[in-house]
């Protein structure tokens, strides 16, 4: 019989609703229940694509046995770690003060109050069920011990966290950072660590960002590991070398066996850096892996209702990575003997195998001499694996991982000639504005169209604000710039700390024991980093003095996190790089579909300087954008303005003239 998670929203707690375990969802009424039973909570918190969330739920949620000791002794929460980020931090952060390291699932014993007295993350059924009866049989016997640890806990958790705080990072500072990232980087392999291994978006970013600021047109280090990282990822298995996209991580050092999950979040954010990389340099290779990313998200991600769903499972038929890996025997099934022989060599498929039971994950570790052909067992490949049992998708559309999908695609699709993807991007931008925000205010989540409940994170709003920017940037509708402006005063209203920094959490969220708050970024930009860089890209384009001192003061804590652990601050840091170029901002104006002036827009979106801000406007009417007010026609010709701080340039009326422009500025 179908337990309380079978009216529940979100795929993870649907994946849960046949166990025999009573689960409730994250509420009131179970904190109620436990204190009325007086007996602890457990609480397990994961996500739909988790491969270790899928053991734990085979072996202990949906054993009898396992179920049974749970029910009896504990009011038992299931909570998506995506759905209530909020949840999962506070959790976090004191499983990681108890154990020293954290993952999913999370599984965490509290009281009736919510406040954590024991935490782990995955334990094997017979571990898992000792240690069910030796915490149901403390909570008997020494109640004082418990709850004092619990309080504890809570309260030295619930001390504010704070980082010294001062200007904005130096260009000094930040020349630092790059040296000590250059002493951390992989130069065998890439990236950063050992394993396993992220892709580092955001310091690709930052990296990407400060080559632009400080090259003389020679190539530097920074640059350097950009280019080395991206070619790495690309040619290993973290990269589907058939359709495209990358799985969430590696499980060693040379990006060849991924953990099989593919994200939304990952793959927006490297769609963006290999674009922005392809923009920098010309590398074909980004090229190629910048559209294939984007066509592999509308492929598999893109939702019947225009937004993009979160991820897809790391498992399918019950094992991790099935869908994806291949045996020399397999190759040959399908391509024949010849071209089974030459594409296991091209990929890399071995008898041995590089993953489990003697399989491999495709990689492409030098170009093919034959494109012709390798296209052709590329097709055969990919058109036989889609006969294969896919991996399930975790259909929720999540506010600010669309945000960051609205801008990669964006921007791929203005810079690689791709409208299509514009049109993604529009959408999807259209469905988060029109389903998640009422009234100044976000949820998390809908699915199917329909929203859930849980309020907008800072995180929401940030990545929001900056993909509505980038898609005015690139089509020149106001309405997206409306619509950040009231984010962002959401954001400075109900998010802000006081001091210039910022919360996970607004003012009139729900309270737990711990009001969450992250500098720090890590695969993703923190909701502080990015609110930085929203609220400056929106003072360049408004000219509003208030929201560049908010990202002034909200970049103090970059100062700190740029020179002790840069891994950790790329979003940050890579605001603070516009910030040091001005951010430069361009007006372009001219009928629209006038091609002197599409070009010029067309070159202004090429610009290479940190966070450079572009308007599009008809010369006429500004549209309420304080960039474009005053930029009129030349001669009622299309022109183009270079501005810093909205002091321009004179007017660039053709591409060659504006180039020159952007050279000077």
């Amino acid at each position: 019989m179908p337990n309380r998670l079978a009216h529940a929203t979100s795929p993870y707690l649907l994946q849960h609703a046949d166990n025999p375990v009573d689960w409730y969802p994250w509420g009131e009424e179970a904190f109620a229940e436990a204190r009325r039973r007086d007996v602890p909570i457990l609480l397990s918190i994961g996500y739909a694509a988790c491969h270790w969330c899928h053991v734990m739920a085979r072996e202990s949620f949906a054993d009898e046995q396992t179920a049974q000791i749970m029910n009896a002794n504990f009011v038992n929460v299931k909570v998506d770690r995506e759905e209530r980020p909020d949840v999962d931090a506070v959790y976090m952060e004191a499983t990681q003060a108890m154990t020293g390291h954290g993952g999913w699932p999370m599984t965490v014993f509290a009281t009736p109050d919510g406040e954590p007295f024991y935490c782990g993350t995955y334990f094997p059924r017979e571990h898992f069920q000792r240690l069910l009866l030796g915490i149901s049989h403390a909570w008997r016997t020494d109640r004082t011990g418990v709850v004092g640890q619990g309080k504890r806990v809570a309260e030295a958790l619930s001390a504010p966290r704070t980082l010294p705080s001062g200007p904005p990072p130096s260009a000094q500072v930040l020349e630092q950072a790059v040296a000590r990232l250059a002493a951390e980087y992989d130069t065998v392999n890439g990236g950063y660590g050992t394993a396993p291994k992220f892709p580092p978006s955001p310091v690709m970013e930052f990296l990407l960002r400060h080559h632009a600021r400080v090259s003389d047109g020679a190539e530097t280090e920074a640059l350097r590991m950009v280019r080395h990282t991206a070619e790495a990822m690309a040619r290993g298995g973290i990269y589907d070398q058939l359709a495209g996209g990358f799985a969430r991580y590696a499980v060693d050092a040379t990006w060849t066996v991924p953990h099989f999950e593919k994200m939304l979040y990952d793959n927006a954010l490297l769609l963006r850096c290999y674009t922005h990389l392809w923009r920098q340099t010309g590398d074909e290779l980004a090229r190629r892996v910048a559209v294939e990313t984007a066509d592999w998200m509308v492929a598999e991600l893109r939702t019947a209702e225009g937004g993009f769903a979160s991820a897809l499972d790391a498992d399918s038929e019950g094992e991790e990575g099935r869908y994806y890996v291949w045996t020399p025997a397999q190759l040959r099934d399908v391509l024949g003997e010849e071209d089974g022989a030459w594409a296991a060599e091209l990929f890399g498929v071995t008898e041995q195998g590089t993953f489990e039971r003697g399989t491999s994950v495709l990689q492409l570790r030098a170009d093919p001499d034959d494109r012709e052909r390798y296209a052709y067992v590329r097709d055969r490949l990919r058109k036989a694996r889609a006969n294969r049992v896919p991996p399930a998708r975790d259909d929720k559309v999540v506010t600010g991982w669309n945000g960051l999908a609205i801008a990669g695609l964006a921007e791929a699709g203005a810079l690689l000639d791709r409208p299509d993807l514009v049109e993604r991007a529009r959408e999807a931008a259209r469905l988060v504005v029109e389903r998640h925000y009422a009234d100044g205010r976000l949820v998390r989540v809908s699915r199917d169209g329909v929203p859930g409940t849980s309020a907008g994170v800072l995180e929401d709003y940030a990545n929001l604000a900056e993909g509505l920017l980038a898609l005015h940037a690139v089509t020149g509708e106001t309405r997206w710039v409306g619509v950040c402006g009231e984010l962002l005063e959401t954001v400075l209203t109900r998010f802000t700390d006081g001091s210039g920094g910022f919360y996970d959490t607004a003012d009139d969220a729900e309270a737990l024991f711990n009001r969450p708050r992250e500098f720090t970024d890590d695969a993703t930009p923190s909701g502080w980093s990015a609110a930085a860089g929203a609220l400056l890209s929106y003072a360049a384009l408004t000219g509003s003095f208030r929201h560049r001192e908010a990202a002034e003061a909200a970049l103090g804590v970059v100062s700190t996190l740029a020179e002790k652990t840069p891994r950790f601050a790329g979003w940050g840091m890579a605001v603070a790089e516009a910030l040091l170029a001005g951010p430069v901002e361009i007006a372009v104006v001219g009928p629209k579909g006038d091609p002197v002036a599409e070009e010029l827009h067309r070159t202004a979106l090429l610009a290479t300087t940190p966070g450079t801000v572009v308007s599009r406007g008809d010369g006429v009417n500004d549209g309420g954008i304080g960039l474009l007010e005053g930029r009129t026609l030349v001669d009622g010709r299309p022109a183009a303005y270079v501005c810093r701080n909205f002091t321009c340039r004179l007017p660039a009326t053709t591409t060659e003239e504006l180039t020159a422009e952007l050279a000077r500025a």
